[in-house]
């Protein structure tokens, strides 16, 4: 009974009818404000390690062999005249430390508007 309730409903129904929509509006403006902030905190650490030995030597008026090493003895090359000395001897191990903290903040504002007419 109830199927064929349901089979008269179906066919017997009528059909929906639309009626049309005018907008009531000719012209009109949306608009979109948005701020927004970002705070970037960064910590970079960089530490640097030699694994050799680095020996260097300059100067002016001063005697330095082909190939000196930290041994070596040196001289002035004209006794009484000026002259310039320096020697450097960097062994394995930790030679530089870099900290660097820092925060960025980015402000961004953006504004738009559509504007629409029919």
């Amino acid at each position: 009974m109830k199927w064929l309730a349901l089979t008269l409903l179906i066919f017997t129904a009528s059909e929906a009818a639309a009626a049309p929509v005018t907008p009531s509006f000719t012209t009109g403006t949306v608009t979109a404000y948005t701020e927004s902030t970002t705070t970037v905190n960064e910590t970079i650490k960089q530490i640097d390690y030699q694994v050799g030995d680095q020996y260097s030597v300059s100067g002016t008026n001063i005697n330095i062999p082909g190939n000196p090493t930290p041994e070596t003895n040196y001289s002035v090359a004209v006794q009484g005249a000026p002259f310039q000395f320096t020697e450097s001897y960097f062994g394995p191990g930790l030679t530089r430390e870099t900290f660097i903290e820092r925060t960025t903040v980015i402000e961004s504002t953006t504004e738009t508007m559509s504007v629409f007419s029919q």
